[in-house]
């Protein structure tokens, strides 16, 4: 069973960064898709980034190409979500989520249990 655990969300202004961190534990991650999601009030929670199992493949909502950029470091069982130029829009809570094996859509066997980012006009 994996646990994840997110942190390095918080309050920025408009034009912004912030550096999201998810941390593993239980087992390696290794050989798991990892994704980050994200879900505004009254929104759908939707997929934002994603990363395959080896690093080689990354995968972007439109609506972030460009501003985020979603990393691993399987040595260390982590992945990390550098978000630059954030947007009020931008405002939601994160989710860390992982699928053995899985591809550029990422459907989670398994969550963390968010971090919220705000963002301020």
């Amino acid at each position: 069973q994996v646990q994840l655990v997110e942190s390095g969300g918080g309050l920025v202004q408009a034009g912004g960064s912030l550096r999201l961190s998810c941390v593993a534990s239980g087992r390696t991650i290794s050989n798991d898709a990892m994704g980050w999601f994200r879900q505004a009030p009254g929104k759908e929670r939707e997929q934002v980034a994603a990363i395959s199992w080896r690093g080689a493949n990354t995968n972007y909502a439109d609506s972030v190409k460009g501003r985020f950029t979603i990393s691993r470091d399987n040595a260390k069982n982590t992945v990390t979500l550098q978000m630059n130029s954030l947007k009020p829009e931008d405002t939601a809570v994160y989710y860390c989520a992982g699928q053995l094996f899985g591809g550029s859509r990422v459907r989670p066997d398994y969550w963390g249990q968010g971090t919220q980012v705000t963002v301020s006009s």
